[in-house]
């Protein structure tokens, strides 16, 4: 009886340390399943932005500088900037002063915005949501 007692105990202290030693294996394991982009953000701190719309009247474009101002807002073109007019890609001079505009940006640091995407005439111009339709038929 004894002998019984004493073998249950090691087995209970066998079985106890072979779950401590896998249990760190189970942990490395599931936080490497983590996207690559996600691992290299994560690795230099940064926060990953999503894009914010944007829609109103342009009241300026410098064409030097590669900004639209949008009411109160300046944003930034680049080189990833995507411009579409009538939903066909276009350039940043193809926009003028007034012209209705939609898109979307990103933030980057404090104060700077950058496009995503700028659609001048909006991106569904003259195409009315079914729920739209239905509003203005009741009024």
């Amino acid at each position: 009886m004894m002998m019984t007692k004493s073998l249950l105990k090691i087995g209970a202290l066998s079985f106890l340390a072979a779950a401590l030693v896998a249990s760190p294996a189970q942990v490395l394991a599931q936080s490497t399943n983590k996207p690559a982009a996600d691992k290299k953000a994560a690795a230099k701190g940064e926060k990953k932005s999503r894009s914010i719309p944007f829609e109103g009247n342009i009241a300026s474009i410098d064409k030097a500088a590669k900004t639209v101002t949008v009411g109160k807002r300046t944003f930034q073109i680049t080189s990833e900037t995507k411009i579409f007019k009538a939903d066909k890609p276009a350039l940043l001079e193809e926009g003028a002063v007034g012209d209705y505009v939609t898109g979307s940006y990103q933030k980057a640091g404090e104060e700077k915005l950058v496009a995503h995407s700028i659609y001048f005439g909006g991106k569904n111009k003259g195409k009315d949501t079914p729920k739209k339709k239905e509003k203005t038929k009741e009024k």
